[in-house]
């Protein structure tokens, strides 16, 4: 008897949904682990630092290993090590093993993008790509939107272990899905058209891509542009509850609801911008419009005080926003990859989420040490409204390209 077959947009958006999943796991518990674990914010963020250190170290040489060996063989390996990091933490929850785990986990993690994008990219027709974008990042912010609740509800009516055990079995569930046959069949030489990559791009014949594609102008504002994203809707995610209980006064069940609804709608806005990233070239004013708008509404969260249910819509809010400007700026990504270099070009400019991961939870628990608790979301807005200046330089900068190149292609059809 055959095994029953899935298709490749629901396999590796159940791994995209893990891989949120898992990163939103110590976030999550963040108010319950100081006590558990005897230490501060700042060495809780330390420790989300070291996840973000290794996968910076290690996703790029990991998006040639996927261009390499194959996208689905490593996505298979980081889903199981991803996994083994939180069974650790749940067989013996330490602060040193907190910080094995960290390493093991952001090892795996390192794996998701580059493998993810290179199996779209070489299975989901052009046409469609920034629906099938908005499909697979709907479902990471989906994985990291129900870990809140779920894990802070095991952690209540079980323990902290439990909660671990919990993140260790939708890693388990995930592998599941992947090792079902796919349906269907890649495009013959995969989805991509000359007319979707980047004039300029560092290609090499037979499809190899130096490292000097990391090096490439486009390749390195994108980079800082995902640092910057980074930077910014972590300050909310990872540390607005800790901010709203101690410095707002808000109730932990608010400030939660306040954060799901954060998460929930960023996952929903993503779907609106897969919309918007298929019926626009202009990724670039997208991506600015939203962030502009997102930051004005944080603004008016650190300023003004709100009875819980104005916070919640409010972040709701201001997640949707986040949201939208995802399929944009993978679509960005994607143009600019080499034909066949999809995994090295997301590996590379994935590594500035890991960067801005690194910097900013110690940045953001030092903040909350010294009881700067509006510093949280002023360093949000400080961050969206860079990410706001980058996007629309880079958009400006990508016209100029296309005028440029008109007249050649005009010369070349004469």
């Amino acid at each position: 008897m055959s095994r029953p077959s899935i298709g490749l947009l629901p396999q590796v958006s159940a791994a995209h949904l893990v891989s949120h999943f898992h990163i939103m796991v110590i976030p999550a518990l963040l108010p319950l682990l100081p006590a558990r674990l005897g230490v501060g914010f700042v060495e809780l963020g330390f420790a989300l630092s070291v996840f973000n250190v290794v996968s910076t170290l290690v996703q790029a040489p990991l998006g040639f290993a996927v261009d390499r060996y194959g996208a689905r063989r490593m996505l298979l390996c980081a889903l199981g090590l991803g996994s083994a990091s939180f069974l650790l933490l749940a067989i013996a929850p330490s602060y040193a093993l907190l910080l094995v785990a960290m390493v093991l986990a952001g090892v795996a993690n390192g794996v998701y993008h580059p493998a993810d994008y290179a199996l779209l990219s070489k299975g989901i027709p052009s046409e469609t790509m920034g629906r099938a974008f908005s499909i697979h990042t709907f479902a990471g912010y989906l994985g990291g939107a129900i870990a809140p609740a779920l894990l802070l509800t095991v952690a209540a009516v079980a323990s902290i272990e439990g909660a671990f055990l919990v993140a260790t079995l939708v890693g388990a569930l995930a592998i599941l899905v992947m090792w079902m046959p796919t349906s269907g069949a890649p495009l013959p030489g995969g989805a991509r058209t000359a007319a979707t990559t980047t004039p300029g791009a560092a290609a090499r014949p037979g499809g190899g891509v130096s490292w000097t594609l990391a090096f490439t102008p486009m390749i390195m504002i994108l980079t800082l542009l995902f640092v910057l994203l980074s930077l910014s809707v972590g300050a909310i995610d990872k540390f607005s509850v800790s901010a709203l209980v101690q410095g707002f006064g808000v109730p932990l069940s608010w400030a939660n609801t306040g954060l799901t609804a954060f998460l929930f709608a960023s996952a929903f806005g993503v779907l609106a911008g897969g919309l918007l990233a298929d019926r626009t070239q202009h990724h670039g004013f997208v991506a600015a419009g939203a962030f502009a708008a997102a930051a004005v509404v944080i603004a008016v969260i650190a300023t003004v005080p709100l009875a819980g249910g104005a916070l919640v819509v409010l972040l709701g809010l201001a997640g949707f926003l986040t949201g939208v400007i995802a399929p944009s700026r993978d679509m960005l990504v994607r143009a600019a990859a080499p034909a066949g270099a999809e995994g090295k070009t997301f590996g590379i400019v994935m590594t500035g989420f890991n960067i801005g991961g690194t910097v900013g939870p110690v940045m953001f628990g030092w903040l909350l040490d010294r009881g700067m608790f509006e510093g949280i979301f002023w360093a949000a807005v400080i961050f969206m409204s860079l990410t706001v200046i980058l996007t629309l330089g880079q958009e400006w900068w990508m016209q100029s390209r296309r005028r440029a190149a008109l007249p050649a292609q005009a010369g070349s059809r004469a």
